[in-house]
């Protein structure tokens, strides 16, 4: 046979082996690997080293807060401090002397018992309050954007630490027009705000999960702080509470925060028993049981968004 310029002559037939049998024979290739995608579990599904990588997004989320909320303000950041001084103002002459707690803590000036309360309360419910309509808020960002969604509340709580430090920076002014000062226990302040800081962002990740499902979730939010308000010992001391609901009462993770704060500025007296541990174990279990089911619903966020 003539081969003209040009032409190629056809490549040889070529004989596969299928995997496993014997050669010298063709027949068809081996079929294409499956790729199973299955959900991880335990300490893994949580993908916490997300959070570390996008730490940089963490902290201009958080900062971002700030300054969105005290933008175009006539008293800026003042109005951290306004809060808590009027909520004292209000116990102060209401409660203090219509239902006669002011002379409960006798050597203890009434104002700032109520003061060194109102301080971690502020951070707790504002972060909760913050951080359980944020991802319906960040609606834009959350659909277009790939990112650990789990920052979102963690910047919406962490923000009002700022807020907070303002706060403290107050109280020490009016322990020193009263003649108080702090002494060695205030280096057990950063683990009390800590702890406020871990109870908010879990509750925060359960109710904003929750609301990004069912949006009546953010008006039972204001209801709930409200009644968690007078559920914690701001007005009041924990003497007041009988001593058969005490075990109960001191699930409530701001009853150790409180009296925390409380023994560690102005020296009151601080049951260093079962209340902080239990405060802790309940704080914990709101983070953890919080992040599992945030992870668990976050496949629908951007359809239910």
């Amino acid at each position: 046979m003539s081969i003209k310029a040009g032409d190629q002559p056809a490549p040889p037939p070529v004989s596969i082996d299928p995997p496993g049998g014997a050669g010298g024979g063709t027949g068809p290739s081996a079929p294409p690997a499956t790729l199973v995608i299955a959900p991880t579990r335990g300490w893994v599904a949580l993908r916490l080293g997300d959070i570390w990588a996008y730490r940089e997004l963490l902290y201009f989320l958080t900062w971002r807060d700030v300054k969105v909320r005290y933008k175009q303000t006539v008293l800026g950041v003042l109005w951290a401090v306004l809060q808590p001084l009027l909520m004292m103002l209000i116990f102060v002459l209401l409660l203090g002397r219509v239902a006669g707690l002011k002379s409960q803590t006798p050597g203890v000036p009434y104002p700032l018992i109520v003061f060194a309360g109102l301080t971690p309360w502020t951070l707790f419910s504002a972060g909760i309050s913050a951080a359980a309509v944020v991802l319906v808020t960040s609606a834009n960002l959350v659909t277009k954007v790939y990112f650990p969604r789990l920052i979102l509340p963690i910047a919406s709580a962490g923000s009002y630490l700022v807020d907070l430090l303002l706060s403290l920076v107050v109280l020490l002014g009016l322990m020193a027009v009263y003649g108080i000062y702090p002494t060695w226990r205030i280096v057990v302040l950063p683990g009390l705000i800590l702890l406020t800081l871990i109870a908010a962002i879990g509750i925060g990740t359960w109710l904003t999960a929750l609301n990004a499902r069912y949006r009546d979730v953010r008006y039972v939010v204001p209801f709930m702080v409200q009644i968690w308000l007078f559920l914690s010992p701001i007005a009041y001391t924990t003497a007041r509470v009988p001593e058969e609901y005490r075990w109960l009462y001191d699930l409530n993770p701001m009853v150790a925060v409180i009296e925390g704060f409380r023994w560690a500025l102005l020296g009151l007296h601080w049951d260093l028993g079962w209340q902080p541990v239990l405060s802790v174990i309940v704080s914990f279990v709101f983070l953890v049981s919080g992040a599992f089911f945030f992870r668990r619903v976050e496949r629908t966020f951007a359809d239910e968004l």
